[in-house]
């Protein structure tokens, strides 16, 4: 019995060793990166003379960079937040749940933290989901056309 119990102690050390290992190994979203993609995002507003927030969360859904632009309504701020932690959680742009939504689908609006606005999008690195933008402000088409300038911009080197 101490034998059984020693060597699933053993092997349970090991695959916590593996495990952080591999959590070290994926990449993260940095708040450099953060800033780089609010950067971007804010640039696409200001050429198209837009005022939004823009709001980058992590892998979890929280916040690393705000940005509320001059003159941009308050509510945005809890818009734009939700709209990256909807990305994330789901691992998809929030413009599939208003298409969804659209096409008569209404089931989504069920599902807890699904924001059916377009606006928000996962950040990719390594293929996985290392964070997400959300934008808010302006149409939802606007948003989207921000967040991914913001997209773009994460996706260079």
């Amino acid at each position: 019995m101490h034998r059984r119990l020693a060597v699933g102690i053993m092997l349970g050390g090991c695959l916590a060793v593996a495990g952080s290992a591999a959590a070290q190994s994926q990449p993260a979203l940095t708040l450099d990166a953060a800033t780089r993609i609010a950067d971007a995002a804010q640039a696409e507003a200001t050429r198209n003379k837009w005022n939004v927030v823009i709001a980058v969360v992590d892998d979890g859904g929280y916040l690393v960079h705000l940005r509320r632009m001059d003159d941009t309504q308050i509510g945005s701020v809890a818009v734009a937040e939700e709209k990256a932690k909807s990305a994330v959680l789901f691992r998809r742009p929030t413009k599939a749940f208003a298409d969804a939504v659209a096409s008569g689908r209404t089931g989504v609006l069920r599902l807890p933290g699904a924001i059916p606005i377009e606006g928000g999008i996962p950040l990719v690195g390594g293929n996985q989901v290392v964070g997400a933008i959300g934008v808010s402000g302006v149409t939802s088409e606007q948003d989207g056309q921000i967040a991914q300038a913001g997209v773009k911009a994460f996706a260079k080197p």
